[in-house]
């Protein structure tokens, strides 16, 4: 049984970029039911994250790799700027974050009949098992196999047949092409940057007969490092849809008639009867009002 009908929020790396009561009142104007994060909020920026946690609709986050920034390589423990025997700026932003981060977890909304199942946090992408020390330490996790596991055993233990998948990365196996939805984009380019142990989580949890119409990420950037090419933002696959929703930056500053005018985006995902049946990228005024929109999928 699925709910007939379900208006979903993705919002890609904020880096920073998050007014939380202009944000709030714009999602309740978009009248979203449930509201999805990918990470990258800061270099653990503490702050931002409690003000995610403190917005009053449905939500799922999950913490990226600026999000444990000075804690999860050697380097970014150089640049540290905080005393890290005093605090552990990554365990307040989980402890503010509560049950809505589903890194290695899940998250069930019984009133939206589904489960948001979250895959590996903190992930930089690619195939080289990277910060194994952060990994080990925090959770317990020492490889691909064992990070594959985890998040599979979080979808079979969800009571509900719909899983939306959420990640910070993208699962491995979308193409390898730097415009392609998880595709390295720096020198040399070309490769595919995709999560290996996620995509091998999402086959699983396919192959138990769970249904998995969405897969929400961000970290690769919609705008390519490498050229002026546009990065694909959503991929279907079967009865998947993998949506990349990295706009970024999200909040934009443009001139328009000796006025400055601010916008942010948000990306829609639109789901009937379990199934997702349009998704489009929104930049949004002050005043509400949708000043653009590019239809990824569905539309008229």
């Amino acid at each position: 049984m699925s709910v007939p009908s379900l208006r979903i929020a993705v919002v890609g790396d904020v880096h920073d970029l998050w007014q939380a009561e202009v944000d709030r009142a714009m999602l309740h104007s978009l009248g979203v039911d449930l509201v999805l994060f990918v990470g990258d909020f800061g270099n653990e920026v503490v702050p931002l994250v409690k003000a995610i946690a403190e917005l009053d609709l449905p939500k799922a986050v999950i913490l990226g790799n600026h999000d444990a920034w000075y804690s999860a390589s050697e380097w970014g423990k150089k640049k540290c700027p905080y005393n890290r025997e005093q605090e552990d700026w990554v365990q307040q932003q989980l402890d503010y974050l509560g049950i809505a981060h589903v890194g290695y977890g899940r998250l069930d909304f019984p009133q939206f009949q589904l489960s948001v199942v979250g895959s590996r946090p903190f992930t930089w992408g690619g195939q080289d098992w990277k910060s194994s020390d952060f990994y080990r330490d925090r959770f317990g996790i020492t490889d691909f196999q064992a990070s594959t596991q985890r998040i599979v055993a979080a979808a079979q233990a969800s009571p509900y047949e719909t899983i939306i998948f959420l990640g910070h990365n993208g699962p491995f196996g979308l193409g390898a092409q730097p415009q392609d939805i998880c595709g390295k984009d720096w020198e040399p380019r070309g490769g595919d940057y995709g999560d290996p142990d996620f995509a091998a989580a999402i086959a699983q949890t396919k192959a138990a007969n769970k249904q998995v119409p969405l897969v929400a990420f961000g970290h690769m950037h919609h705008k390519l490092r490498c050229d002026s090419k546009p990065r694909q933002s959503l991929l279907k696959v079967d009865s998947t849809v993998y949506l990349n929703a990295a706009s970024v930056p999200r909040i934009l500053q443009r001139q328009d008639q000796q006025e400055t005018q601010e916008l942010h985006n948000f990306s829609l995902v639109e789901m009937q009867n379990g199934k997702v049946n349009r998704a489009s990228l929104v930049w949004l005024e002050l005043n509400h009002q949708i000043q653009a929109e590019v239809m990824l999928l569905g539309g008229f």
